[in-house]
């Protein structure tokens, strides 16, 4: 059985944003700035808090980043829907990385919870995605439990992201 790559440097996360990673068609992350991940350190079809399959990725935060001088002028954080974002790409780049076929859509998230915030002075974000089922066939999905942690410390958390793969939209 052939072993999968289980990190991607951001450059190799790059030919994912460009739609050469997985081919035409297939599972695509958006582009700077709305690419959220600077490095994939771990992905795997097991493990996780389901032993389902996890996906883990890391943001390095500095006060240059876009969102903060508009987010909010005078007291720059985050944008939620941000980490939202990064949570639901990383569950589209899993379905991708698993050999499935179609256009990646973020479908819903069925609970978030906020319990801190990322601001110029965070330096590090981590996010991890931990699978409680994927699904395949003619609706390719993936259902996933997420958090989002600030220099270490856990900041935000979504039950049931949901990502589907779309085939000739």
């Amino acid at each position: 059985m052939e072993q999968r790559q289980s990190s991607f440097t951001y450059e190799e996360i790059l030919t994912c944003s460009r739609g050469e990673m997985f081919g035409p068609g297939n599972p695509q992350l958006p582009l700077p700035p709305m690419l959220m991940l600077d490095r994939i350190t771990e992905v795997s079809e097991d493990g996780g808090e389901n032993g389902k399959g996890h996906i883990r990725a890391e943001y390095d935060i500095n006060p240059d980043r876009w969102f903060f001088p508009c987010h909010f002028a005078g007291d720059p954080v985050m944008p939620g829907c941000l980490g939202l974002d990064a949570l639901w790409q990383m569950t589209g780049f899993y379905l991708g990385w698993l050999g499935l076929e179609g256009k990646g859509r973020a479908i819903s998230v069925g609970e978030i919870r906020f319990a801190g915030q990322i601001t110029p002075e965070t330096k590090l974000v981590e996010f991890g995605v931990d699978f409680k089922r994927v699904m395949k066939g003619r609706l390719n999905l993936g259902i996933g439990d997420g958090w989002v942690k600030a220099d270490g410390e856990t900041v935000f958390t979504a039950k049931d992201l949901r990502v589907g793969l779309f085939k000739d939209q």
